[in-house]
C-alpha cells in the first residue's frame, strides 16, 4: 500500500472508511448502536489479518464485508432468539399444550452451558437443521455437531438425575 507500516496503513483505512460503513451498518441494521459494534467488531478482526487487507486490490472491501456479514449473523441470532422466546414465553404447559416432558426438557436445556443450550435449543426446540444453525450462530458445521452430541449426552444425565430425585 505503501511505505508506512502495516500498523499505519491499517490505520489509513480505518480513518478513511469508518465513516462511510458505520452510514452503511446503520442502514443495514436501523440502529446506531448496534452498527457502531459491528463496524468495531470488523476492524478488531482486520487487526489479526492485516497483511492479507493490505495485499488485497481494495483493502476497504475487507472490513466492509466483515462488518455486513456480523450484522446479518446477529440479526439471524436476534430472529431466532425471538422465535425462540415466543415459543417458551408460556411456562405454563398447560396453556401451551406441552407434555410434561417437553417442560422437563426445555428446563434441562436451560442448565446446559450457553454453547451447548443455544445449539441444542436451535435443533430441537426451533427444529433448525445444521447448516442453519452453524450460520445462526457463527460456528463451523463441525462445531455445531460436536455441540449437539455433547449436548444430548449432558441432558441425558441431567434428565436422568431429575427422574432419580423425583422418585426418591
Amino acid at each position: 500500500m505503501s511505505d508506512r507500516t502495516p500498523d499505519a496503513d491499517l490505520d489509513h483505512i480505518f480513518r478513511n472508511t469508518y465513516r462511510r460503513l458505520l452510514v452503511s451498518m446503520y442502514a443495514l441494521t436501523g440502529n446506531m448502536t448496534e452498527a457502531q459494534d459491528v463496524v468495531a467488531e470488523a476492524f478488531v478482526r482486520a487487526v489479526s489479518k492485516r497483511e492479507n487487507i493490505l495485499a488485497a486490490d481494495s483493502p476497504e472491501a475487507w472490513p466492509r464485508t466483515v462488518a455486513r456479514n456480523i450484522a446479518v449473523s446477529r440479526w439471524k441470532r436476534a430472529k431466532h432468539l425471538a422465535l425462540l422466546l415466543r415459543r417458551a414465553a408460556d411456562p405454563d404447559p398447560v396453556v401451551d399444550g406441552a407434555s410434561p416432558d417437553r417442560v422437563a426438557v426445555m428446563a434441562a436445556i436451560r442448565r446446559l452451558p450457553r454453547p451447548q443450550a443455544e445449539t441444542v435449543a436451535l435443533h430441537y426446540i426451533a427444529d433448525l437443521p445444521v447448516v442453519d444453525i452453524a450460520a445462526t450462530l457463527g460456528v463451523s458445521q463441525g462445531t455445531v455437531k460436536s455441540r449437539l452430541s455433547r449436548g444430548r449426552a449432558a441432558l441425558g444425565s441431567l434428565l436422568a438425575d431429575d427422574l432419580t430425585k423425583a422418585g426418591a
